[in-house]
């Protein structure tokens, strides 16, 4: 019920993701990230802790593959479960059991991951990392059509409710996290959002460290 993309910016050292799942709120238990570590998705049946597991044993200086491979021996669950995880060089891991949902299948690229369960086909997530490698757009906007793109390939084998977008620098906070909870077009309503968003991002970093120096808020009153 899900199809998602992780990826690293080796140019920014961003690490961005975005998912769209049939479930309602997705983002909030699937996607995760921890700065200057890595950015993990813990989708499927969801255990949002194997997640937050993942990136605990990156920050001790565990290998990508040695930390997916700590949280499947973690949980004995694991069959129902599908991770993925990218670290601040860009490696990648995958884990895919063998009782999750439906038609499931993963791939990875270039500094970029993707999975998904209760697919059309198996062949979506491949179409996502082709999408992400083959684009030339800012990194947020390669994650989103990279997702589209993975909706043109099939998608879900169902309708589509929720989706998210989340892209982390080296600020403590996420510097981009969009979400659509529940709705009959949750991708069109990311992406216009991101429209909206991208322009403005370097502006609420200044008003953290320096309100002086930011832009005015374009509200009524604001002078």
């Amino acid at each position: 019920m899900t199809i998602s993309i992780a990826a690293w910016d080796q140019q920014t050292g961003q690490f961005g993701a975005a998912i769209a799942s049939s479930s309602i709120s997705v983002s909030s238990r699937c996607l995760h990230w921890r700065p200057n570590v890595g950015i993990a998705l813990s989708q499927n049946i969801t255990d949002p802790r194997l997640g937050q597991r993942m990136l605990s044993l990156l920050a001790d200086g565990v290998t990508t593959t040695n930390a997916v491979n700590a949280a499947v021996t973690s949980t004995p669950y694991a069959q129902y479960r599908q991770l993925a995880l990218i670290n601040n060089t860009g490696e990648t891991g995958l884990f895919t059991g063998d009782q999750v949902l439906g038609c499931f299948s993963s791939a990875q690229g270039k500094h970029c991951v993707a999975a998904g369960n209760l697919l059309s086909n198996e062949n979506v997530p491949t179409a996502m990392i082709s999408s992400f490698e083959q684009s030339s757009d800012s990194f947020g906007q390669r994650i989103l059509n990279a997702l589209c793109a993975g909706v043109v390939a099939g998608g879900e084998a169902g309708p589509l409710h929720s989706a998210g977008l989340l892209i982390g620098a080296d600020v403590s906070w996420p510097i981009a996290e969009l979400r659509i909870d529940w709705d009959e077009d949750p991708i069109a309503k990311i992406t216009a959002g991101w429209a909206v968003y991208e322009p403005q991002i370097d502006d609420y970093i200044t008003r953290a460290f320096d309100p002086s120096e930011a832009p005015s808020y374009g509200v009524p009153g604001d002078l």
